[in-house]
């Protein structure tokens, strides 16, 4: 046996895979930069808006 173990990502560690980081740039720098929300009620229908396009 060689000792090769798998490659995994930590809980709580979204920053270690790409697809999240990704995304998360993509909607902060598309709908959250742009927005101030003052409440998740209020923060809804742009994120949903965002979402589905």
């Amino acid at each position: 046996m060689v000792g090769a173990k798998t490659a995994g990502i930590e809980p709580g560690a979204p920053w270690e895979n790409r697809y999240c980081k990704s995304f998360n740039a993509r909607f902060r720098d598309e709908l959250l930069n742009g927005e101030i929300f003052y409440g998740l009620r209020e923060a809804q229908i742009p994120i949903e808006k965002w979402l589905r396009r």
